[in-house]
Parts: structure tokens; C-alpha cells; sequence
């Protein structure tokens, strides 16, 4: 057991900063969500118990990825490259496992080549640029 203690602590710096970070990643990957279904004529408002259950399998996606990219690790932030693979490769990891995720009876939705490949992209184009500015402005 504390090998695995070590590895996790070895793959997560736990901070304010990167605890700030992390919520707002967090936050983006909400926006991604909502965004979809108003798209889909979904009201947030109207129906929040399944932007939830939207939401849910990216949420768990990205905790899974995060931990195993080291997005929160310092070296995730040693530059702007860095950061903008380390974010990009997570988002893949994450919406691919959101997606599996989607495909199953726990959540609603389905399994189609068409959202994975938009959730892949909507998701790099937000928290890719997101990542190599906080990096930037970390300096």
C-alpha cells in the first residue's frame, strides 16, 4: 500500500496553486458540458440531474488521466510546450475514457465516433491554451 501512496504522491503535487489549477481545469471541462447541451436544447437549469450525469464520466476521465499524465505534477509546468502536451494528452486520455465511460449503463449517451472526435477537440481547445497560460503567466 505505500507503494502506491508513494507513486500517487510522486504523480500529484498537492498545493494551492496546483489546487487552484485543478478547479479550474475542472471548471473548463464544465463549460465543455453545459455548452453541449445547450447545444442540444438541454437547459442546465431545467435538467441539472443529467448535465450532472453528463458531466460525471469526463469528470472521472480526467481525475484517472490527470493522476496517470502527471498534470499536476511541477514539470507539468516547466514550460509552455510542456504544459500544452501534458494538457493536451490528458484531455485525449480523459474524454476517451469519458467516452467508454458514456458507453456503458452507468451513464446516458452512447459510444460514437462522431462526439469522440468533437469532445477530443472542444476539450484541447480549451484547456490546451488554458494550461499554457497559467504556465506563462506562472513564469
Amino acid at each position: 500500500m505505500s507503494n502506491a501512496a508513494a507513486s500517487l504522491r510522486s504523480r500529484l503535487v498537492l498545493s494551492s496553486d496546483t489546487l487552484g489549477i485543478a478547479l479550474v481545469d475542472i471548471a473548463l471541462i464544465g463549460v465543455f458540458v453545459v455548452v453541449g447541451e445547450l447545444n442540444h436544447g438541454i437547459s442546465p437549469l431545467g435538467s441539472p440531474l443529467r448535465v450532472l450525469d453528463t458531466f460525471a464520466p469526463f469528470l472521472v476521465g480526467w481525475l484517472v488521466a490527470s493522476v496517470l499524465a502527471g498534470a499536476y505534477r511541477l514539470r507539468a509546468f516547466r514550460g509552455v510546450a510542456s504544459a500544452a502536451s501534458v494538457a493536451g494528452l490528458t484531455w485525449i486520455g480523459a474524454a476517451l475514457l469519458g467516452q467508454l465511460l458514456r458507453g456503458t449503463a452507468l451513464f446516458h449517451g452512447e459510444l460514437t465516433l462522431a462526439f469522440t472526435m468533437v469532445s477530443v477537440l472542444v476539450g484541447l481547445c480549451l484547456l490546451v491554451p488554458w494550461r499554457a497560460l497559467i504556465t506563462l503567466h506562472r513564469g
